[in-house]
């Protein structure tokens, strides 16, 4: 059920450059449902910016009643959201849209996981999800450079770990494509989030292979009110467009025309 909650920040630290990972405790943590959902933060009480911004959630602690995010501060709205400190209050929108279907791939069976950038966090508690299940993970995570990665460990402490850079300052050099070429199709399925030309270039690669897509869309609403993220869709849909932040945000691969 979709609530709005007034979080308690309980955690923030800077994890790379420019990145930040905050812990929030509130009643929404009970209310996620699978990993890949998000939710829409308020970032300031004087509505300036005036609109959320939607954050993935990268790790839910239901005992503790706290989840984790992970963030880029880049614009207005998410530096005011760095400046929080802990003990401070957020109001958090969520939990929202459609995440990664963990059922997909069975026990005893392996999962690749490929993440871009920003699009990394959410694969974090899906890989937690899937290894708790007896699934075999491995991880391809993308960069930019070395100064911007980040959860390597952490995801080393899960399954098997590759780390790409675009400029080789970490790991193999180039592209998530380029370590996908190197491991193989020893895997039953594959989830995938990250920039647009990532996604098309996985599901190009792997047409023969069960995977599902989380897309990082502009949104206005997070609720599927106000059609800003909308996106066509190809002729395996049911219908010509779907709206990434409530029929998504994770899709089929294939489904969504790139």
């Amino acid at each position: 059920m979709i609530t709005q909650d007034r979080m308690k920040v309980t955690g923030q630290r800077e994890i790379a450059n420019n990145i930040f990972e905050m812990k929030l405790s509130g009643k929404l943590v009970g209310e996620i449902a699978c990993p890949g959902q998000f939710v829409h933060i308020r970032v300031s009480d004087s509505f300036e910016p005036l609109l959320r911004r939607p954050i993935s959630i990268a790790s839910i602690d239901n005992e503790a009643n706290e989840m984790t995010i992970i963030y880029r501060a880049e614009g207005r709205g998410t530096t005011l959201l760095s400046l929080k400190k802990e003990g401070d209050e957020v109001d958090v929108l969520g939990p929202l849209g459609n995440g990664f279907p963990v059922e997909e791939t069975s026990p005893g069976e392996t999962a690749l996981l490929i993440g871009g950038g920003i699009g990394v966090p959410p694969l974090y508690e899906l890989s937690k999800q899937l290894t708790a299940k007896g699934v075999t993970c491995i991880h391809i995570l993308g960069f930019q450079t070395a100064d911007v990665s980040f959860y390597e460990e952490e995801f080393m402490r899960l399954g098997e770990t590759f780390i790409a850079t675009v400029d080789g300052s970490k790991g193999t050099p180039g592209f998530v494509t380029n370590v996908m070429e190197t491991i193989g199709n020893n895997f039953a399925t594959y989830y995938c989030c990250g920039p647009m030309p990532m996604l098309n270039a996985v599901q190009t690669a792997y047409t023969d292979k069960k995977g599902f897509l989380s897309f990082e869309q502009r949104m206005g609403c997070g609720i599927g009110a106000c059609f800003a993220c909308v996106c066509k869709t190809t002729e395996k849909a049911d219908q010509e467009y779907v709206k990434v932040c409530s029929d998504g945000p994770v899709f089929p691969a294939g489904v969504v025309s790139i």
